[in-house]
């Protein structure tokens, strides 16, 4: 009976085992011409996860919140100024008691309940929560069609002209017609490290955000249309680490 239960518990342990281990999908990788020149092995852990609405929403408004700055103050009796003194007696007057004029009753007094700039909208989201949004975004986008692999994305020298090009090149990507036409929120294009001359290149687009593939989050996935990964291998590799750390 026991080498029974034993044997179940070690079939029941392999498949869970086999459930976890990410299976693998491949992706067409294009050049800077937008001619196909290979193929790309994704993991289903990081591009094939189904759309999860609640998750994906609560790390984006969290992100938000983050950013938020309080920019509304108000002085409270403490800070604002005068009011040392108390304006007349406590007895003998006929008037009410008043101990200062600063008081939220007069006027030119302290504000109560008002908004204060020291207030931190900050929610905490833990890293794996965050990680697996931005998985669960890559997997929707991928499915859309609105990821594009590229094998080498930088530009030696910063000209707008060639930005230019290289974005009309990978328009004729099928499903990215309008990658330099749409006039917001076009492209994120990421690169597996940090180029100068590119980033430069791209400045004058106010529809592309350039930046290093190790600084993608849920909020850039969700602003942008389409994203464009330079250097897939290495890239990917960045983002699947996520997760673990």
């Amino acid at each position: 009976m026991e080498e029974t239960k034993v044997k179940k518990n070690t079939k029941t342990q392999e498949k869970k085992v086999a459930e976890k281990a990410p299976t693998s999908m491949d992706a067409v990788i294009f050049d800077t011409k937008g001619i196909e020149t290979g193929k790309i092995k994704l993991s289903e852990g990081v591009f094939g996860l189904p759309w999860n609405a609640d998750l994906v929403h609560q790390v984006v408004t969290s992100m938000e919140t983050a950013q938020r700055l309080p920019y509304a103050h108000t002085k409270n009796r403490g800070e604002v100024s005068g009011g040392g003194k108390k304006p007349w007696q406590q007895k003998g007057t006929g008037r009410a008691r008043h101990g200062s004029i600063r008081s939220p009753l007069w006027v030119g007094g302290g504000v109560t309940h008002g908004p204060r700039n020291d207030k931190s909208f900050d929610r905490k989201i833990n890293k794996k929560m965050k990680a697996k949004a931005l998985y669960t975004i890559l997997s929707a986008k991928l499915k859309s069609g609105q990821i594009l692999f590229v094998d080498d994305l930088t530009l030696k020298a910063p000209k707008t002209a060639h930005a230019k090009d290289l974005l009309s090149s990978l328009s004729k990507v099928e499903g990215f017609k309008d990658i330099l036409s749409k006039r917001k929120n076009s492209a994120y294009i990421a690169l597996d490290a940090k180029n100068i001359p590119t980033e430069n290149s791209f400045r004058n687009f106010g529809n592309v955000m350039v930046d290093e593939i190790r600084n993608l989050n849920p909020l850039h996935l969700m602003k942008y249309k389409y994203i464009v990964i330079s250097n897939p291998e290495k890239g990917l590799a960045q983002i699947s680490e996520k997760l673990s750390k």
